[in-house]
């Protein structure tokens, strides 16, 4: 379990970026693998996802998490859509009491925002192409358009390191054609092949809007084989599929 100092001095938030270990799935998904996405089996997954609940002193129906897709979709929660346990985004925010929001990463970037102000809670999934797509930019718009005087803090977790993400020209090219600048994100190797460097992309989007902090939590899930779950190793291990890591946030409990 991974925490942000900052969040950790406000009272009316909880949050953690779970690591892999708790939890009782076997084999590649060990042991907290909370990916119902994934082929653990299902009854493995579920009491993971209470043992979360648990720790986040909320009921396993107070835990949401998101069907992502890589998209740039962001859904509020609210008195609406409380029902739905499990929503079709890639990013969740809430103003509502009582529940906890996920999302689901290995590799990708998980980040949680919490704004002071008008307390307010999100979750971001932010891959290469949510990020590229503007998933980081849409969860920001909504927030500012939640309330006044804004203040936001910023926490992003662990993710697949530049060292350990070879890329190829395609890939470099979609980022260039959204702006020539983006190649300081990249770093040239051999032909055809770049290392890009996602955790610094990622701080790059969140810093074009007006943050009061942003603090990384800056573990390469690629490297770190005991604690965290990563699509990339579990693809050059030839294993079948992988688990995945839980960052969760909410709101004070009432």
């Amino acid at each position: 379990m991974y925490f942000s100092e900052k969040f950790n001095e406000f009272s009316d938030i909880k949050h953690c970026f779970f690591s892999k270990k708790g939890g009782v799935s076997k084999g590649f998904y060990d042991s907290l693998n909370c990916g119902l996405g994934s082929n653990d089996k299902k009854n493995n997954v579920l009491n993971n996802l209470s043992i979360v609940s648990k720790k986040m002193g909320v009921s396993k129906n107070n835990l949401f998490s998101m069907n992502q897709t890589h998209s740039n979709k962001v859904v509020i929660i609210n008195e609406n859509n409380k029902n739905i346990q499990r929503i079709n985004a890639d990013a969740l925010i809430t103003k509502e009491k009582n529940i906890t929001i996920s999302v689901l990463t290995a590799d990708c970037v998980p980040i949680l925002i919490y704004e002071e102000n008008n307390h307010i809670v999100a979750c971001i999934h932010a891959g290469w192409r949510g990020a590229l797509n503007g998933i980081i930019k849409n969860t920001f718009d909504e927030i500012i358009n939640m309330g006044k005087n804004n203040k936001i803090y910023v926490a992003v977790g662990p993710c697949i390191g530049v060292k350990n993400y070879e890329v190829d020209k395609d890939f470099y090219d979609q980022f260039i054609k959204e702006n020539k600048k983006n190649e300081i994100f990249f770093f040239h190797l051999e032909k055809s092949k770049f290392l890009f460097d996602l955790r610094k992309y990622v701080n790059f989007k969140i810093k074009e809007f007006d943050i009061e902090y942003v603090e990384n939590i800056d573990f390469d899930t690629y490297v770190e084989r005991e604690n965290f779950f990563s699509f990339r190793r579990s693809g050059k291990l030839g294993e079948k599929d992988y688990g995945r890591c839980i960052s969760t946030i909410g709101l004070a409990y009432t």
